[in-house]
């Protein structure tokens, strides 16, 4: 992946970071507004991302997609399950080998 790209990668990062704070805090002060739906979110991010690389090559989209949303997914559920690998294994729908995998690889194990 080029420099842009990765450079671009960060600010998809960081779009998908910042959106879910500003989507509960408009959903906190706006109750009758819908909170965006993370098909949403993630379909605003890649067309910026897309966008960014203004003609530029890039590879293995797929697998940075799948990073940048897979991590967070475990950091969130790890927390909601206070850790609980047994736990997170039955709410994601994974076998906790795999979610042992995954964790590894994120460095969160």
């Amino acid at each position: 992946m080029t420099t842009m790209a990765l450079g671009n990668l960060q600010n998809v990062n960081d779009s998908l970071q910042e959106q879910p704070i500003q989507l509960a805090e408009t959903a906190a002060n706006e109750p009758t507004q819908q909170p965006k739906r993370l098909r949403d979110s993630v379909a605003e991010a890649m067309q910026h991302y897309f966008q960014q690389l203004d003609g530029q090559p890039a590879t293995e989209v797929y697998q940075m997609v799948l990073a940048e949303i897979e991590a967070p997914l475990l950091e969130a559920v790890m927390r909601y399950t206070r850790d609980n690998q047994t736990k997170a294994s039955e709410l994601l729908g994974l076998n906790r080998g795999t979610l042992r995998k995954k964790l590894k690889q994120y460095d969160m194990l």
